[in-house]
């Protein structure tokens, strides 16, 4: 393959967040009466509210899924955003694929406010040429939605030509039933199983990791 873009996840890939987000959703879920094991939450990060609630919860309806998942986000975005660490070395690998011509896209389950204050965080806000979040889609991941959309916004690149790093199973399936190439970080907490089985072509430690063995990794593919 020749790669002509790269797709990001944020959560969990260029940002240390997945165990904030399983807090939040304890919180989420308790508030409302129920109480569910972290691990189990864990094991869902990655997924919007409108896929990660009726797993936990089996019979939720949609309006249940949205109230928690509002709930979810203002717990979110009040106890936990401004603690959110960038991962080392994660604005360098944007700055690598930016710099080597590919098209760079933040392909995420985060809504607007928080991919802007990560896109700050990360210090990236120049160098990423498209966007998408769950607010431009219908269904969050494993959905193909989120890269679908982004897709569009790529300028007519082909959908075998972008490779996307993520951190969970869920972007493994998005990726490949849109027909992209996945790569997947260890830095989400996801077993190696659980990553391959989703979809993963290769696996890394961590964004740092990934861009050691850039010129050797899928994100350098074509390159003479």
């Amino acid at each position: 393959m020749t790669c002509r873009a790269v797709f990001f996840d944020l959560d969990g890939t260029l940002v240390d967040t997945n165990r904030l987000h399983v807090d939040a959703w304890v919180q989420a879920f308790a508030d409302a009466g129920h109480d569910i094991d972290p691990e189990r939450i864990a094991a869902q990060i990655g997924k919007g509210a409108d896929n990660l609630v009726p797993t936990l919860l089996p019979g939720a309806n949609e309006d249940t899924a949205e109230a928690l998942g509002d709930a979810h986000g203002r717990i979110f975005k009040d106890r936990f955003l401004e603690t959110a660490a960038a991962f080392p070395q994660a604005r360098e690998l944007v700055e690598r694929v930016h710099a080597s011509g590919r098209l760079v896209a933040l392909a995420s389950s985060a809504g607007k406010d928080e991919l802007d204050h990560y896109q700050q965080l990360l210090g990236i806000a120049g160098l990423v040429d498209v966007v998408t979040t769950i607010d431009d889609v219908e269904h969050s991941k494993p959905a193909p939605d989120i890269f679908a959309v982004a897709l569009k916004k790529a300028n007519g690149i082909a959908a075998d030509a972008v490779v996307v790093v993520g951190d969970s199973p869920f972007d493994m399936e998005a990726a490949k039933r849109c027909g992209m190439t996945p790569v997947a970080v260890r830095s989400g907490g996801f077993s190696d199983d659980v990553l391959r089985e989703a979809g993963a072509a290769v696996i890394y430690d961590d964004v740092a990791d990934l861009l050691a063995q850039f010129d050797e990794s899928l994100l350098a593919a074509g390159e003479d």
